[in-house]
């Protein structure tokens, strides 16, 4: 059954898209009808959302899809300040924890200003050589958004990338999600192209988490967008917020 709190946020954003209504009206409904104190702080991170524009990237949607659950243990890799952070750390709630994995030649502060927020004392963040992570758990769920491509840059490391994902894969309860998010590319996309447009093919993804054990068991569809055309820098303002990006769920098996 699906979590509450995980329910209103969707069925705002699928009243948004079908009604075309404005979005921070629907918030307000939203809010109102929220009935529990989880809801409450999800639906107001929503509205966070919609004042900032990021509404575009459909977090009840993506939560959904994956199936963040109340007391789930969390590792996420480069928060980025905390954009998804703080609605998992609300769902997952007091039972369950958030481990930040973060390059440390990226950080800014930003991470661990979020994970000291009220509300948030089940985040931690761990700051680190990129690519390598020393999570004091197994989790139930690893997660990136737009940054898997990232691997990929040698700039910011030369990493094993089949080693990095038979990490990700010891890292993980039996059954646990592996969770990516990036922006597609056009086919034939290789390292030095990635570094350029910071995009990676779906298709590439899929070869190389499966090649570590992985099962592929749920494709999301939420963030497709034919209008973009692959070319522009996933950064360029022609485009941000608009590129045609895919969702991956990968099961431990």
């Amino acid at each position: 059954m699906m979590d509450h709190s995980i329910k209103e946020i969707r069925e705002t954003e699928q009243i948004a898209r079908s009604q075309r209504l404005g979005f921070r009206h629907l918030l307000r409904v939203e809010e109102s009808k929220a009935g529990s104190s989880a809801a409450i702080m999800v639906v107001r991170r929503m509205k966070a959302a919609a004042e900032t524009g990021d509404a575009l990237r459909l977090p009840g949607e993506t939560l959904a899809f994956v199936g963040v659950k109340p007391g789930m243990v969390v590792a996420e890799l480069f928060p980025a300040g905390g954009y998804y952070t703080r609605t998992i750390s609300d769902v997952v709630g007091p039972k369950g924890k958030v481990y930040g994995i973060e390059n440390a030649k990226w950080d800014k502060g930003e991470d661990a200003k979020m994970a000291a927020e009220p509300g948030h004392a089940n985040v931690s963040i761990q700051l680190v050589k990129f690519g390598e992570f020393n999570l004091p758990q197994k989790v139930d769920l690893f997660w990136t958004t737009q940054n898997y491509h990232d691997l990929h840059v040698a700039e910011y490391g030369n990493l094993d990338i089949a080693a990095f994902n038979k990490h990700v894969y010891d890292a993980l309860k039996p059954g646990g999600i592996y969770f990516i998010l990036d922006h597609q590319a056009n086919p034939g996309t290789n390292d030095a192209q990635i570094a350029k447009v910071h995009r990676i093919e779906k298709s590439q993804v899929i070869r190389e988490v499966t090649a570590a054990g992985f099962k592929l068991v749920g494709e999301g569809n939420a963030l497709h967008r034919p209008a973009d055309d692959h070319t522009k820098m996933s950064s360029d303002p022609a485009i941000k917020g608009h590129t045609d990006q895919f969702m991956l769920k990968f099961q431990k098996v």
